[in-house]
């Protein structure tokens, strides 16, 4: 990597990158989800959450997951997994053993993760980190 750090756009295309490289019966659920990156988590998602820090919310899924769905919910918007640039970049630079498209690719797979009721062995299968 460069000394520049990637834009939003280049973390955005990361997560797609992650997704396109999941197993096929998950990958064609997965398109269906919105993928939105922004540099900072919102007031709201951090007050609802409980979390006093912005930089220890790196990604949050928001939607209703696939084990729990259900044909009587009423959609209030697309499924979303949101990535935080400046809470990602944060964490690459302190663990500084990874590199920013692996962290990005580790925070999009717990992400989905949350969408599709995924287990540690489940996550373990597709992100070696957890091995």
């Amino acid at each position: 990597m460069t000394d520049t750090l990637p834009s939003l756009d280049q973390i955005e295309e990361m997560a797609r990158h992650t997704v396109d490289g999941l197993p096929a019966p998950f990958r064609g659920a997965a398109m269906q989800v919105a993928i939105c990156v922004v540099d900072w988590p919102d007031t709201d998602m951090l007050r609802e959450l409980e979390i006093d820090d912005p930089l220890d919310l790196t990604g949050l899924y928001d939607g209703i997951p696939m084990t729990e769905k259900s044909v009587f919910d009423q959609p209030m918007g697309p499924d979303t997994v949101w990535l935080f640039r400046e809470p990602i970049l944060d964490e690459w630079r302190e663990r500084g053993d990874v590199t920013v498209a692996d962290l990005v690719a580790h925070v999009t797979i717990h992400e989905f993760a949350h969408h599709f009721g995924w287990s540690d062995d489940d996550i373990a299968a597709i992100d070696r980190w957890w091995e």
